[in-house]
């Protein structure tokens, strides 16, 4: 605990270059004589802390000063290195080097005990290529031409304005703003079929705290499964979402996007999903089913 606020002092006193006493006790919900004790610690371990007297004094750091390995306790340092083991497996994200070169630092044995790797199958050049592009224009807060398929059966071109990259449900998203639509969007990076940077630049965009998704609008969806293919609702459904009833089928509820996606990917259940609602997805499921019969009849 008090490692941690050390740290924070430290933190604080880099991110905005002079503070006082009690401004740091208010923030570390301790008192000031607290501080002050904090503040002589710091100084005792090297950190060179100094006050500036006057009007416009306060507690400072030397302008020169480097934050050293020694602040950050063992388990922070593990932290820093499983994070960046955590992505390691985006090839050519360069993270290899970075990962050696801390290990060095923190004179820890550098263990790969964490793999993740969100690529499609055969298609891992491709993907990274477009989340490294994403990437640097979420940074730079550059501007990106890409194609989109839409769920809507609509593939055109579109300027976004990448603000982050997110992880959701198994797929990643951009969020972004999107130039066309004038709105926010979350785009599926599977969707994107093709990107290129751009050289306009944005700035004061943010991502609202609502859940916004690309061009569609979510309604209340009720399944029904049988027991026999509970392994895979827990796969796809959240348990908050799920209730058994008294003959150990399953009963879900979720909020889920009406359109073509949604169709392909109840039929990818086969005969172990009954739509319970809304109505107008059961018939076009129904019709969509029909079809697919109709075409591959013998």
């Amino acid at each position: 605990m008090r490692e941690s606020r050390l740290f924070k002092i430290v933190y604080h006193l880099l991110e905005k270059g002079q503070t006082t006493a009690p401004e740091l006790a208010e923030l570390l919900e301790v008192s000031v004589r607290t501080v002050y004790r904090d503040l002589d610690s710091l100084s005792a371990a090297g950190i060179p802390i100094y006050a500036q007297t006057g009007r416009n004094g306060g507690i400072c750091l030397k302008s020169d000063f480097v934050l050293d390995k020694a602040i950050l306790s063992h388990a922070e340092k593990q932290d820093i290195l499983a994070s960046l083991q955590s992505v390691n497996a985006l090839q050519g994200m360069e993270l290899d080097e970075t990962f050696n070169k801390l290990s060095a630092l923190f004179q820890l044995n550098a263990n790969r005990w964490l793999e993740v790797d969100f690529s499609r199958w055969g298609a891992q050049s491709s993907d990274n290529h477009k989340f490294q592009l994403l990437k640097t224009a979420v940074l730079e807060q550059s501007a990106v031409k890409i194609t989109y398929a839409s769920s809507y059966e609509i593939i055109d071109e579109r300027v976004i304005y990448p603000l982050c990259l997110s992880y959701r449900a198994k797929a990643w998203y951009v969020k972004a703003y999107c130039t066309k639509k004038q709105a926010y969007r979350l785009f599926k990076l599977n969707r994107i079929l093709a990107c290129e940077m751009m050289t306009e630049h944005f700035t004061d965009f943010t991502y609202p705290s609502e859940t916004y998704d690309s061009d569609q609008m979510t309604a209340e969806v009720m399944l029904r499964f049988p027991k026999e293919a509970a392994y895979r609702v827990y796969d796809e459904f959240d348990q908050s979402q799920i209730e058994i009833l008294e003959n150990k089928d399953l009963f879900v509820s979720a909020a889920m996007p009406i359109d073509q996606w949604l169709i392909g990917y109840l039929l990818s259940f086969g005969t172990a999903v009954e739509i319970v609602s809304p109505p107008e997805l059961k018939e076009m499921t129904a019709n969509q089913a029909h079809l697919i019969y109709e075409k591959n009849k013998l």
